[in-house]
């Protein structure tokens, strides 16, 4: 099987996005704007935005789970900034958000109502995240993918088709951040 498809493998690998480590001077998406990570070894605050930059403070040893922290805490932030307005729009109300790092799916609804998100869309376009939470949010009131789940969508987001797009071309790359 190897020797086989060895070559087609070896192509996928080099295809991949380079992957990017939470590293002084690294750059990481955030909203879809790349922004540089610096490090401020003597300054204090964890890590922070400053003119278009994520600064972290304290140690080298440090700086990886801040930048990490950083980065969840500011996606919740932006993730709630937008299930409040679907939710009201829709008349429902999530049980509970959670955060995961999940590798196959940007967003879930379980039957109980939890909705579950992968912190690695801080770092897509505004618009992109929308529609994630859109179409999660609309699960609270289908609980599956029919006519009416999707109308609900539409409804909430103008986004889907460029936002389904955006997510299978440049979704992979989000996959080997940190």
């Amino acid at each position: 099987l190897l020797k086989e498809h060895g070559a087609w493998a070896m192509e996928r690998l080099a295809a991949l996005a380079p992957p990017v480590e939470f590293a002084p001077d690294a750059t990481v998406l955030l909203g879809g704007a790349p922004h540089r990570i610096r490090h401020a070894p003597h300054r204090r605050g964890g890590a922070f935005l400053e003119g278009g930059e994520i600064v972290v403070c304290g140690g080298l040893a440090f700086l990886p789970r801040r930048v990490a922290d950083f980065l969840r805490t500011e996606a919740k932030r932006r993730i709630m900034e937008h299930v409040a307005p679907h939710a009201e729009a829709l008349g429902v109300k999530p049980r509970a958000i959670r955060l995961k790092d999940t590798r196959s799916r940007w967003g879930s609804c379980a039957p109980d109502g939890t909705l579950a998100f992968s912190w690695r869309l801080v770092m897509a376009p505004d618009w992109v995240l929308d529609y994630v939470v859109a179409h999660e949010v609309a699960h609270l009131r289908e609980l599956n993918h029919s006519a009416r789940f999707w109308a609900h969508v539409d409804r909430l987001t103008p986004h889907r088709d460029a936002a389904v797009e955006w997510l299978r071309v440049e979704g992979p790359a989000l996959l080997r951040v940190g």
